[in-house]
């Protein structure tokens, strides 16, 4: 816009590109000098003479920091409307937009300050978005927040963490004994409003699919039956909730998260002693947890993933919103020593609790609970059959046990 002259005898921040930074030596083309740092996810990419930006996961070349900043952020938070992409992207640990600012301050030092709000050429207007969730790898300490009261749904994510991990008024009663649980009936998501820490924990929300948005899902899952079989027996072991973790492959080319290991947490939720080898307990599951679920008449327990989307950026303080993942499966060809010893430490330490399931009692009118058990991991159970005896003596331990 012109001051009264020619066009363009100033120069707006819309017109701030990296080619013009670069042009005038404020920047210099590198591979990886360029970062974003996205809700605990870290992208690099490669800056080009030319002013593009190349994405080293991938090889894309985008054309402006907003269009490389959104494409990452909606991979993490489909919800994400823009990317604030010079706010975002940093050169060598610096955000882009102070670069700018040094450019404005050196060739326009008269320029009129309203100028400074508008966005680079090629990018909407944005609104500013939170600080995002940084890690501290290249030696920038955070800046420090006012010590201003919170109000209490802006508490960090570790008081949330620890208001849902230890809510007012729960008594946690003697250590290592657990509290005997209530049946709980899922709820919807419409119903929860804004995060509320005086809300129970043991809350089950009603997962959602993704066609129900009106969005498809932004990732792909498959999963090995070995890994399925060794989580649906920890589960069929007690009648108290269970927990572990899922290992697995992303491939960025693909987004397809293959899980590939299962490692089943031999302890117990309420056990106050033992409660730090469990980082999370599994109070969010989208139904109520466990094989013997009385909505689920099969003898086949139902396996349901969820993905809880982050929510929108204008509504920060919402809860994430359970989505209901379609997963593919993945046949094995055998059953790995690993899944075999899991199997039987699981039993060596459920043997004799209080909660281990009776497996010589009737699940149904014709079917004890060990009959259950293996009707459901036959469709888990690879095709050959070379293992079948050490499963029959799993099985035989499981009667002892019992």
């Amino acid at each position: 816009k012109a001051a009264g002259g020619a066009r363009g005898a100033v120069l707006t921040r819309r017109g701030i590109t990296l080619r013009v930074l670069l042009r005038d030596g404020l920047l210099e083309p590198a591979r990886g000098v360029l970062s974003i740092y996205y809700l605990g996810k870290k992208f690099v990419g490669d800056l080009g003479a030319d002013g593009t930006i190349t994405w080293q996961e991938t090889g894309q070349v985008f054309n402006s920091p907003s269009a490389w900043a959104t494409h990452c952020k909606r991979l993490v938070n489909p919800a994400k409307k823009s990317g604030c992409g010079w706010a975002s992207v940093r050169y060598k640990g610096q955000k882009l937009d102070q670069y700018k600012a040094a450019w404005l301050r050196k060739h326009q030092p008269n320029a009129p300050p309203a100028e400074e709000s508008l966005a680079s050429e090629g990018e909407e207007e944005e609104m500013p978005e939170e600080e995002e969730e940084e890690v501290t790898r290249e030696g920038r300490a955070p800046v420090p927040e006012p010590a201003a009261p919170k109000k209490p749904e802006e508490k960090s994510k570790k008081q949330q963490c620890k208001s849902l991990a230890e809510p007012a008024g729960t008594d946690h009663g003697p250590p290592g004994k657990r509290l005997e649980s209530k049946p709980r009936v899922p709820v919807r998501y419409c119903t929860l409003g804004t995060r509320d820490s005086a809300r129970s924990p043991q809350t089950l929300v009603e997962v959602t699919s993704f066609a129900a948005i009106n969005k498809f899902q932004p990732f792909n899952v498959a999963i090995s039956s070995n890994v399925l079989l060794l989580l649906d027996f920890h589960s069929h072991l007690t009648r108290s909730e269970v927990v572990g973790y899922l290992g697995g492959r992303w491939d960025t080319n693909t987004q397809l998260l293959t899980v590939l290991r299962a490692f089943p947490c031999r302890t117990r939720l309420g056990d106050a002693e033992a409660a730090g080898a469990v980082e999370e307990e599994p109070h969010l599951s989208p139904h109520p947890p466990g094989p013997y679920y009385h909505g689920n008449p099969s003898v086949e327990s139902k396996i349901a993933p969820f993905w809880v989307m982050p929510p929108p950026e204008q509504r920060p303080n919402d809860y994430g919103i359970p989505m209901d993942v379609e997963v593919a499966y993945i046949q094995d060809g055998f059953l790995t020593n690993d899944v075999l010893q899991e199997m039987t430490l699981l039993v060596e330490f459920y043997k004799g609790a209080p909660d281990l399931v009776k497996f010589q009692e009737l699940w149904s009118q014709d079917q004890t609970y060990l009959d259950k058990l293996k009707g459901s991991l036959a469709s888990r159970t690879p095709k050959d059959q070379s293992f079948t005896h050490i499963l029959e003596q799993i099985y035989s331990l499981l009667k002892l046990s019992s």
